[in-house]
């Protein structure tokens, strides 16, 4: 039996990835003043995410989750979050005609401040200080005073996520998501895609569908569903002072709940059985998550679940799994082989971004799309051998025109990624090349829920 928990018992454990704060009773108070804040996200909008997480544990709903790899403070606006929400919903009914199956939206976002790094520290010139671990940490500015962990930042991560969740859910109510307006959009993608002629006759079978809707009187006036979606929000659960200050009673079930956000998840740096990321997650009613790497074995895995879903209730754990196109043939069918020995209900998602992250000539960290896709149709292929249920894509993307990942239909190339590279971590795709993801997806989903055989397509060359 698992020992009791409190929202405060991963302060016994070993940790990874805390930052150092010279300042400790500073760090208190404001995590003291963070406890006495309103929730950000309630109990039971966490539990209707988990019943929908639980369709796509059984093979009956298809999961989006996406957004910036890091939020920042500076970009903080209205025309940002627009541009994100316009793009991620775009992708969603794409996603959801090609599938024949609800599509399960979660942002990265409202929250996601806080980065993990493969070292503690960044030298320049002879120079050496902290790295930069997010905006709600510290600042990325080579400065010792910028770099320095803040807890004041804290609060400006708390305010700059209410202020995006207030926008989110009006976004999400207020008629913007109306699925008329959504397939125009895509409509003009489609136009202005040099490999827009491949995805014609998917947009033009959800025009059909729209106008049979509409001849038999189904609209947005008298079908609330045409014009108003759901967007649940999450992050990586990284910098635990602030989950616990947000953690409560739910006053309905008497249990414990995060309130920063829908969905939490830990990093393949923080996924230690016994240390202090898992020790939290295991104790909140959240749906959660594990970014899953090539380190992780079969056994480990099915130690991960036992500790993190112990009642094995459907939705509740999310297996991100990020290995690379070049190794997620190698260790994929193991895992999943194991979880299904074993009876386990998971959702397993494919997060085709942090394995396949390389270096230009030029020196920028970049993410080749090619290699993106591959690991997306590898992903698909190996369920498909398995007989078990690819759940969904976990990517970082933008709506913003970002040139940070090369390839896709708008061909980026290297000698493009300083035109726009705002990144302030890893290189996400642009509004394009997620759209395109989107669509070269759907046509898979649509291929495998027809029984088709897969054609001969070059994804490379956008074909």
């Amino acid at each position: 039996m698992a020992p009791r928990w409190s929202p405060d018992s991963w302060r016994t454990k070993p940790i990874e990835q805390a930052p150092i704060y010279p300042d400790l009773d500073q760090l208190a108070q404001v995590e003291e003043q963070i406890a006495s804040f309103p929730p950000l996200v309630f109990a039971g909008e966490a539990r209707e995410l988990k019943a929908k997480l639980a369709r796509v544990a059984q093979g009956e709903a298809f999961l989006l989750q996406g957004g910036d790899c890091a939020e920042s403070f500076a970009e903080h606006g209205a025309d940002t979050i627009r541009d994100f929400f316009r793009v991620f919903l775009q992708m969603a009914v794409v996603l959801t005609y090609a599938g024949g199956s609800p599509v399960v939206k979660i942002g990265r976002i409202a929250g996601q401040f806080a980065k993990p790094r493969s070292a503690p520290t960044e030298t320049k010139d002879g120079v050496e200080l902290p790295s930069y671990r997010g905006d709600i940490i510290n600042g990325i500015e080579f400065d010792e005073a910028v770099r320095t962990p803040d807890p004041q930042r804290i609060l400006m991560g708390y305010r700059q996520a209410a202020a995006t969740l207030n926008l989110l859910r009006a976004f999400s109510q207020g008629g913007y998501a109306d699925l008329d307006h959504v397939h125009q959009w895509n409509l003009g993608f489609v136009k202005d895609s040099p490999a827009g002629h491949r995805y014609q006759e998917l947009s033009d079978h959800i025009a059909e569908t729209l106008r049979f809707m509409r001849a038999i009187g189904l609209t947005a006036e008298n079908a609330p569903q045409l014009r108003s979606t759901s967007l649940y929000t999450s992050h990586e659960a990284l910098l635990l002072g602030y989950e616990q200050a947000l953690t409560r009673v739910d006053s309905t079930s008497g249990e414990w709940y995060a309130t920063s956000g829908h969905f939490l998840w830990a990093g393949n740096r923080t996924r230690q059985l016994d240390h202090a990321h898992f020790n939290y997650l295991r104790g909140i009613k959240n749906p959660i998550g594990v970014k899953c790497g090539p380190s992780l074995k079969p056994d480990e895995l099915l130690e991960m679940i036992d500790l993190l879903s112990p009642d094995n209730e459907p939705g509740r754990l999310t297996l991100i799994c990020r290995f690379g196109a070049e190794e997620v043939g190698k260790h994929l069918p193991a895992l999943i082989r194991a979880a299904e020995r074993e009876g386990k209900s998971v959702v397993w998602t494919c997060d085709p971004m942090h394995g396949n992250t390389i270096k230009a000539g030029s020196g920028y960290k970049t993410r080749p799309f090619d290699l993106i896709m591959s690991e997306v149709e590898s992903f698909f292929d190996i369920h498909r051998s398995e007989g078990t249920h690819a759940g969904g894509l976990h990517v970082e993307m933008t709506g913003q025109n970002v040139t940070e990942c090369v390839g896709g239909a708008k061909a980026v190339t290297e000698t493009d990624l300083s035109a726009r590279y705002h990144t302030h971590c890893d290189p996400r795709l642009n509004a394009d090349q997620s759209i395109e993801l989107a669509f070269i997806v759907a046509e898979r989903l649509k291929r495998d829920r027809e029984g088709r055989p897969e054609p001969e397509i070059s994804i490379a060359a956008g074909e």
